[in-house]
């Protein structure tokens, strides 16, 4: 088996993936791997392009730029097998009907909706401005995304966040907007993991204060709720720590009534002419 590293970049998957094409070479005597392969061949093949030809319609290649942000197991290979059927003529590869069309289009949907966690449970904190040396991060935040999707969704903010500059930062990537540019760093700099994890939001108080009194309990459904707002994001979320007390107050009674426990205990009063 042949074993190659990509360093988890499509750009060179694709260069790998082109020579591999070229060669004819089958998906079952090829392996994406960080660490050599115990049965990886050493055999050398030519440097150069091989003879076979294929062409690859664009749809497929957006297809595999977007699934290869999936994070797991076969995260490489799987493309390859997509890209080498329908290099041979077979396309349905493509479709969700597919065995392997069908796992490609669920990577795909799990990078989407990952993206949209970004967009949605991000928490920029404002930076108190530096009084001397070079302008920082007006604004930073921290997050934990489970697949690569950093660099492409952070793009979301650049038109919401004006010529503010800000920075994200994961435990493994990390990108800055000095305002013109957006500037990612596939290794997220410490100092910057530092400054998002570290920042103190002043209005911190006044927001967990806000989202405790609009929190519905009459409404409340966990499993919607997890399903919506997954569990793993609210350690990194102002009002996560509020949430798990939240709902054990819904569940013992202020689901019943609907209403804080300060405003059910206040008696009512009657509206209305008496009979």
């Amino acid at each position: 088996m042949i074993c190659l590293d990509c360093d988890d970049l499509f750009a060179t998957w694709r260069q790998q993936a082109r020579w591999l094409l070229s060669h004819q070479i089958d998906p079952s005597h090829v392996g994406w791997n960080t660490v050599p392969d115990l049965f990886a061949t050493d055999e050398h093949y030519p440097a150069e392009i091989g003879p076979f030809q294929a062409r690859i319609p664009v749809a497929l290649i957006e297809l595999l730029e977007s699934a290869a942000q999936y994070r797991g197991e076969q995260r490489w290979s799987l493309l390859y097998e997509v890209l080498w059927r329908v290099s041979h003529g077979d396309r349905t590869a493509m479709l969700a009907g597919d065995r392997l069309g069908s796992e490609l289009h669920r990577r795909i949907k799990q990078v989407r909706r990952e993206s949209h966690h970004l967009h949605a449970f991000l928490r920029f904190v404002e930076m108190p401005a530096a009084a001397e040396g070079p302008p920082g991060p007006e604004y930073v935040a921290w997050h934990e995304p489970a697949h690569d999707i950093l660099a492409l969704a952070s793009e979301h903010f650049i038109g919401r966040m004006g010529r503010s500059r800000w920075l994200i930062a994961t435990p493994q990537d990390g990108v800055y907007y000095d305002g013109t540019e957006l500037i990612h760093e596939r290794q997220c700099p410490l100092e910057w993991q530092q400054l998002a994890q570290q920042a103190h939001d002043p209005q911190g108080e006044l927001w967990l204060t806000y989202y405790s009194h609009i929190f519905n309990p009459a409404r409340l459904n966990p499993k919607v709720m997890q399903g919506h707002l997954p569990t793993r994001f609210w350690k990194n979320l102002p009002e996560g720590a509020l949430i798990p007390g939240l709902i054990s107050d819904a569940r013992t009674g202020k689901q019943r009534d609907g209403q804080a426990r300060d405003i059910g205990k206040r008696q009512g009063k009657r509206i209305g002419r008496s009979v």
